[in-house]
């Protein structure tokens, strides 16, 4: 959940924010509150814990990778040092358990780094489950506080918002006019 404001979209949220204080009837005033996620995050006692556990894993998954590449560091080191004085067929031998390790240690490293690895997805599940509790406690302290509209100082993302400041069905509907009419 620590995510990063891309650079040029301080202007879009800028923008944005505007319209949406701009579309409130007049006399209404929008209350609008923040948060910062990047303090929750080292705050949080459950999300320092759930940071902490994730951590012991990688650290299990390195020391497992570090293990496999040092068999495999120590069969090629078998098979150069070795392979003048053995049979062809011990040195297919050896060649073949090099293969198999080097195998063994580069499906290892995909299955935990890759892509949809098992780092990311417990990554993930661990993050999930702390950003449902955060998004619950965000969404009672704004009822609590009769704020609509709740950002957060870190990422610059709406966390909670009042589903009436939502305008998303009138600007599809402005875009798609614009579409239809200029189709014509």
């Amino acid at each position: 959940m620590r995510g990063f404001l891309r650079p040029g979209f301080s202007g879009l949220w800028a923008a944005a924010l505007g319209a949406l204080l701009a579309a409130a009837p007049a006399g209404a005033q929008t209350r609008i509150g923040y948060i910062d996620s990047g303090r929750i995050w080292l705050e949080y006692k459950s999300a320092v814990e759930a940071q902490q556990r994730f951590e012991r894993q990688v650290q299990g998954w390195r020391d497992e990778a570090a293990e496999k590449e040092r068999v495999v560091a120590e069969l090629r080191k078998e098979v150069r040092d070795q392979s003048p004085v053995l049979s062809a067929l011990k040195r297919q031998e050896k060649e073949s358990a090099l293969q198999k390790a080097i195998s063994d240690y580069e499906a290892f490293v995909q299955e935990v780094w890759g892509t949809n690895g098992r780092a990311t997805s417990e990554n993930a599940r661990a993050t999930d489950e702390i950003i449902v509790l955060i998004r619950r406690a965000v969404e009672k302290i704004a009822a609590q506080r009769g704020v609509e509209l709740v950002l957060d100082a870190t990422s610059g993302f709406i966390i909670y918002a009042d589903k009436s400041l939502d305008m998303t069905n009138e600007v599809l509907a402005e875009l798609n006019a614009n579409v239809s009419g200029s189709s014509n």
